[in-house]
């Protein structure tokens, strides 16, 4: 663990993942906190993750305290390619990144980690990918001494957490009409909600995993979904935010069988839908499955005094029917003066990329098509 001090605050950055497990509670206060932190910032998220994907002598997080108190920390890795940058803990399954900053010394924190981190990246880009809009990262971005660049990012889509009745007449009158005949159907069908407990979290994520895999089955999986380690993580995370109040696992059951489970993952500002196992066979018995879960979800987010109900990435049609708002994240190109010509190289690259795949899509409609089956060939 390297160290230094800036005014009555100390930042050091921590390469330890022996110590980075024994933040677990400072750094729950810490997140507890911070009143911009989305659940992809708990100890449970970041440290699970590590277990499951992170690299010997890569771990990279910079933590500032007041004394002995945590109050302020940026959980990031170091990554070689495509050139050397500084890259959050979550990579790609994680939905938002944010830096967490205690709210009562945000003016001391906010400049102690921009230098922290600004000393840590003499020799990588700093990459800060899925920024949601109003994240610490913006202070940090406004202090940075270096050169920086801010790119779009990922779409999200949310919900205000209304009532249902309120969500429905959101829709076209047409639409909010299909949607109460589907409730209809669903309620006829009994299907009863059963909320997993601490204990129960394996077997209920070997069901969602199973039941995920079977409702995508011939329209593109995506594979990273089906792999030890991503279920490895789901377990150990989950289990740990089912306990801590940061996550909530569903099961909803009809005569008795398992037929859909849901993964809701909670901070003070939202709630997150984020992964969920169906049995196709539903379809048969008319049972609606997202508007199930949105209207069990959206019942949960309201009585929790959750603001949000977010579909958190992803601009997928049935989404669109519930006429949400659309949130860009964002993402945040940081460096030292003397590397500003990598970052130049690098935003540049990641423009072109996006360029391309724009392109792609316009140009090919049926790219989504061919991409599914070449995820199910790597599944097989």
């Amino acid at each position: 663990m390297t160290s230094g001090s800036t005014g009555a605050l100390s930042v050091t950055l921590c390469r330890d993942p022996r110590q980075f497990a024994a933040l677990e509670e400072p750094w729950n206060r810490l997140l507890r906190g911070c009143p911009t932190a989305t659940p992809f910032q708990s100890h449970a998220w970041l440290h699970s993750w590590w277990l499951s994907y992170g690299k010997e002598g890569r771990l990279r997080v910079l933590l500032v305290r007041r004394g002995e108190e945590l109050v302020g920390a940026a959980a990031l890795m170091l990554v070689h390619r495509p050139m050397p940058l500084l890259v959050p803990l979550g990579g790609n399954i994680t939905d938002y990144f944010d830096v967490l900053v205690a709210s009562e010394y945000a003016d001391q924190v906010v400049p102690a980690l921009a230098r922290g981190l600004h000393r840590a990246a003499r020799g990588a880009v700093v990459d800060l990918r899925e920024v949601r809009p109003g994240a610490a990262v913006e202070e940090l971005h406004k202090h940075w001494p270096g050169a920086a660049a801010r790119l779009a990012d990922s779409t999200c889509m949310e919900l205000p957490a209304l009532p249902f009745d309120e969500l429905v007449k959101r829709m076209p009158a047409s639409g909010a009409q299909r949607v109460r005949a589907k409730l209809r159907k669903t309620d006829a069908a009994g299907i009863e909600e059963h909320e997993v407990t601490e204990q129960e979290v394996p077997r209920a994520v070997r069901t969602l995993l199973r039941l995920h895999e079977k409702q995508w089955r011939g329209r593109g999986v995506t594979p990273e979904h089906l792999r030890p380690r991503f279920a490895e993580h789901l377990t150990r995370a989950t289990r740990r935010m089912v306990r801590a109040g940061e996550g909530r696992l569903t099961e909803f059951r009809l005569d008795g069988k398992v037929v859909a489970v849901n993964v809701t993952l909670l901070s003070a500002g939202l709630s997150g839908g984020y992964l969920y196992g169906a049995d196709p066979d539903l379809r048969t018995r008319k049972v609606d499955v997202a508007t199930l879960l949105l209207r069990y979800e959206a019942g949960r987010a309201l009585a929790e005094g959750r603001p949000v109900v977010s579909f958190l990435r992803g601009n997928e049609p049935y989404k669109n029917h519930w006429r949400p708002e659309t949130v860009v994240n964002q993402r945040f190109l940081l460096a030292t003066t003397a590397l500003t010509p990598l970052l130049r190289l690098h935003e540049s690259q990641v423009t072109g990329r996006e360029r391309a795949v724009d392109a792609l899509r316009e140009a090919l409609p049926a790219a989504r098509d061919w991409r599914a089956r070449l995820n199910e060939l790597r599944v097989r």
